[in-house]
C-alpha cells in the first residue's frame, strides 16, 4: 500500500482511511491515484474481504482536487495542453473512479468532515454513505471555473436525480449534514464520535452474510443501474445459477430448515 490510504483490518472489514490531513485529503498526484487503484485491486482479489469502509483523518474526508497542482499546471488536472490534459485526467482521476465502481466489495463511505468536489464523488461511489454531524458537502467545481471532470454528472444524479443535482452543481452552494440527509445523500447522521463505530456496525451485518453472493448482489446492482429490465432478468439468472452451486447456499437452506444459525465459508 501507497502513502495516500491506510488500511485496517477489521476480520472481513477493511478500513480506508485516507490519509493526507495536512492538505485535507485531497487528491493530487498520481501515486495519490495509483495507490487508491491499486489498493481497491488487492482488495478486490481478496475473498476474505467482504465490506469496505472509506473515511478520511483530520477534519476532511477529502477536499477533492489540489488548487496548488491546478494553479501550477502539475499533477492530476490540467498540464500544457488540452489533448494532455484530457489524458491526465483518464488515467488519474477518472481511474480512481472507475476502480470503485468497478469494486465488487460492498462500501460504505464514512464522511467525517468536509467532502468538496472530487470528494464528495468520492463519497458517490460508495454503496452506502453516512455522515458525522461536522460534515459539510459541496459540488463546487463551477466556483472554480471547472466541470466536473471526475464523472461526477452522471454520480450525483444517480444519487438524487436530475433536479438537485444541477441544483447542487450549478450554484456550487455549501450543505451541512443534515442537509445531505434531508436530499438523500446519506442514509444516517451522527455524533462525530460515534462515525467510525456506526459504520463498523452496518459492515457487520453486510459480512455476516456468504461472501460471493455479496459482491454479485452489489454487481447486479451496478448493473441494473443503467440496464433494461430483460437485460437485469438474464444476468440475475446467470447469477442465481452461480450462488447456487456455492456450500455457502446449501449451508444457509440447511440452516433454515434445521432452524440454527448458519456458519458460511465464503465457498
Amino acid at each position: 500500500m501507497g502513502e495516500f490510504l491506510s488500511v485496517e483490518r477489521r476480520g472481513r472489514i477493511a478500513i480506508l482511511t485516507m490519509n493526507k490531513p495536512e492538505s485535507m485529503n485531497a487528491i493530487g498526484t498520481h501515486e495519490d491515484c495509483r495507490d487508491i487503484i491499486d489498493t481497491l485491486r488487492e482488495l478486490g482479489d481478496d475473498r476474505s474481504v467482504s465490506a469496505i469502509i472509506l473515511t478520511g483523518r483530520g477534519k476532511a474526508f477529502s477536499a477533492g482536487g489540489n488548487l496548488k497542482g491546478m494553479q501550477d499546471r502539475t499533477g492530476i488536472g490540467v498540464l500544457d495542453q488540452p489533448d494532455s490534459t484530457r489524458a491526465n485526467y483518464r488515467k488519474g482521476v477518472q481511474a480512481v473512479i472507475r476502480a470503485l465502481m468497478d469494486c465488487e466489495v460492498p462500501m460504505i463511505a464514512a464522511v467525517n468532515g468536509h467532502a468538496i468536489g472530487l470528494g464528495c464523488d468520492l463519497a458517490c461511489t460508495c454503496d452506502i454513505r453516512i455522515a458525522a454531524e461536522s460534515a459539510k458537502f459541496a459540488c463546487s467545481f463551477i466556483k472554480v471555473g471547472i466541470v466536473p471532470g471526475d464523472g461526477g454528472a452522471w454520480l450525483l444524479q444517480k444519487v438524487l436525480g436530475y433536479p438537485r443535482a444541477a441544483e447542487l452543481f450549478l450554484t456550487g452552494d455549501r450543505f451541512d449534514a443534515a442537509q445531505a440527509k434531508e436530499y438523500g445523500l446519506v442514509t444516517d447522521v451522527v455524533p462525530d464520535a460515534e462515525l467510525l463505530d456506526r459504520a463498523i456496525a452496518i459492515a457487520d451485518r453486510i459480512v455476516c452474510n456468504p461472501p460471493r453472493a455479496l459482491r454479485l448482489t452489489k454487481r447486479l446492482l451496478r448493473e441494473a443501474q443503467h440496464s433494461r429490465m430483460s437485460d437485469i432478468l438474464e444476468l440475475s439468472a446467470a447469477y442465481q445459477a452461480i450462488v447456487h452451486e456455492t456450500a455457502d447456499n446449501r449451508e444457509a437452506i440447511n440452516a433454515f430448515v434445521e432452524k440454527r444459525s448458519p456458519v458460511f465459508t465464503g465457498e
